[in-house]
């Protein structure tokens, strides 16, 4: 298995992370939030910084992260 979502956001630039979590700290982080970090690093040329498939679903899946809310 990989790593899990809290051990990848520490590998993430903290102030990416402020921005795209803005006011929506006290929730679990969204798949689409997730989803601007990976466009971000993307456009940055930093695609290895980015989480696999597996892990994604992992997180999804163990309920690390949200997928969608109600």
């Amino acid at each position: 298995m990989g790593r899990t979502y809290d051990e990848w956001i520490k590998t993430v630039d903290p102030a990416l992370v402020a921005a795209t979590r803005k006011d929506d700290e006290a929730n679990k982080p969204l798949l689409n939030q997730l989803n601007w970090i990976w466009c971000k690093n993307m456009m940055d040329k930093k695609s290895e910084l980015n989480p696999s498939s597996a892990e994604l679903l992992d997180w999804v899946t163990s309920g690390q992260i949200d997928a969608m809310r109600k």
